[in-house]
């Protein structure tokens, strides 16, 4: 993602999450830690052949741990498997970050998204009351592990070269 897309990202956000969806200035300062050696963020979008953006995600890591931030598919996009390239691309950037776990947060009454980050391994570790405002909506927090009991890298979390 960049500067220029934060236009189309925003109404997709706006459209996916009316009660709470993200500001500009939110993306903004996120991409302000994208860039450069030192980044610490990894913002992503997929566009459609007619250069529509379609979807966006963005991870944060810090100390060996990965935030997934944000993650949106268009309602027309839904089935496609565009959440799943998403997800694998932060997942991927999550290994390059050398994180050891992933956390995120998903609203309670998001089942769609809750069988996705399973699927890809994510376990439910707690609950943050009231976190999505203003509609006051808890949110279930998941982590994944970014190895297995022996230590080995899960697999699909890999760079692939």
């Amino acid at each position: 993602m960049r500067w220029w897309d934060i236009e189309a990202v925003l109404a997709l956000e706006y459209e996916l999450f009316p009660e709470d969806a993200w500001s500009p200035g939110m993306f903004w300062s996120e991409l302000a830690h994208a860039r450069g050696p030192a980044a610490t963020r990894r913002y992503v979008v997929a566009e459609a052949d007619d250069g529509r953006i379609v979807g966006y995600a963005g991870l944060a890591a810090a100390g060996g741990l990965g935030d997934v931030q944000t993650i949106a598919a268009a309602r027309d996009r839904w089935g496609t498997g565009l959440g799943s390239r998403l997800l694998t691309d932060l997942l991927q950037h999550a290994t390059a970050f050398e994180c050891e776990e992933v956390l995120l947060e998903v609203r309670v009454d998001n089942p769609r998204a809750q069988k996705l980050y399973e699927r890809f391994g994510f376990e439910p570790i707690g609950f943050r009351r009231g976190y999505y405002q203003p509609g006051n909506v808890d949110a279930l927090v998941m982590r994944l592990s970014m190895h297995d009991e022996r230590g080995v890298p899960r697999q699909g979390t890999e760079i692939n070269g």
